[in-house]
């Protein structure tokens, strides 16, 4: 293959995302844009020069790759149509429903080995992919994602919608299994939680502490790492970084011991920033969707080659989502 013939399955505000990056990708050629609205579906299509479908069986036999960008419900029966077929998906997140549809995707992929990735975009967030160049061995992290209620995915609650984001994040950064999950939610607007904080304990010994809102009073997506080798304070919404590194550091500890032992140091008139090494972190900008598609799309056309996340991880994701959901309804608040 050379050009792969795409497709974008749900013609809402994600499915006009990635058919517009599959139409500027040199791989792709968007075929068709699929969706039940058929005037939603049209409307996308012409914008795009390609064809307008409402029925997902009419493209198998005619296209190499598909997006599914529709409500999560829907996300098991289309991947299952597709890799039945042995057509590429890239799911977006969350990757099913339910755990047992996530693990039976997951299964279906093995089985046919067809390539499937799951649409967690914040992993080429270019914040992301710069952390993942430092190779850091984190010890804690500190993740908070809010913002205004988005009116959107109101079929799934801010753990599946919003929090999931870092669930992923944070599973890729400790690369250890979660072995204790702690978390309490609450919902305010809808019938599934708009808030809700959790913990994890990694076998390792990393702790994370994640918090999700979508009734804050403005967007706020940051996180703080702490390692043996540095300390990040990363902003994904402002794409921008700061790194305190361990080792130039220490020359400014011994300064410090110095001055307490002649006892009569003013240490009021010290400007702490001035005597810390604060580098700023190397961010290659890129538009995330683009590095996922673009991901998917060699991994689909070069067997050995990976998606940036897989459906594995993708299901670690939900796994973990799921715990963070049944801790969420053990501490449910009485009315």
């Amino acid at each position: 293959m050379g050009i792969l013939r795409t497709a974008v399955v749900g013609a809402g505000k994600m499915g006009a995302l990635h058919a517009r990056v599959y139409s500027q990708l040199p791989d792709s050629r968007l075929t068709a844009v699929v969706d039940t609205d058929a005037a939603r579906a049209h409307s996308l299509a012409q914008q795009y020069g390609c064809e307008a479908l409402t029925d997902p069986k009419d493209l198998l036999g005619r296209v190499d790759a598909v997006t599914i960008s529709t409500p999560t419900a829907a996300h098991y029966p289309l991947a299952k149509l597709f890799l039945e077929n042995r057509i590429p998906v890239l799911i977006e997140k969350p990757l099913a429903s339910t755990v047992e549809e996530g693990r039976q995707i997951v299964e279906l992929a093995r089985r046919t080995q067809t390539v499937v990735a799951v649409g967690h975009s914040e992993r080429c967030n270019p914040v992301v992919q710069a952390m993942k160049r430092l190779k850091i061995e984190p010890r804690f992290i500190e993740a908070d994602r809010v913002s205004p209620y988005p009116f959107r995915s109101s079929d799934v609650g801010v753990v599946l919608d919003v929090m999931i984001h870092d669930i992923d994040i944070i599973l890729s950064l400790a690369r250890s299994p979660v072995c204790q999950v702690e978390a309490v939610g609450v919902n305010v607007i809808a019938d599934h939680e708009d808030i809700c904080n959790a913990r994890l304990i990694f076998e390792n010994g990393c702790i994370a502490n994640i918090t999700a809102s979508r009734l804050a009073l403005k967007t706020e997506r940051k996180v703080r790492v702490f390692s043996r080798q540095a300390y990040l304070s990363v902003d994904y919404f402002r794409k921008e970084g700061i790194i305190i590194k361990t080792d130039p550091n220490i020359d400014v500890i011994s300064w410090i011991r110095e001055r307490q032992k002649a006892g009569d140091f003013d240490f009021s008139q010290v400007k702490w920033t001035e005597l810390l090494q604060i580098e700023h972190l190397d961010i290659t900008e890129s538009e995330p969707l683009r590095v996922e598609q673009e991901a998917f799309l060699r991994a689909v056309l070069n067997p050995g080659q990976r998606p940036e996340v897989t459906a594995e991880e993708g299901l670690a994701a939900l796994e973990c989502a799921d715990r963070i959901l049944q801790k969420v309804r053990q501490h449910r608040w009485n009315p």
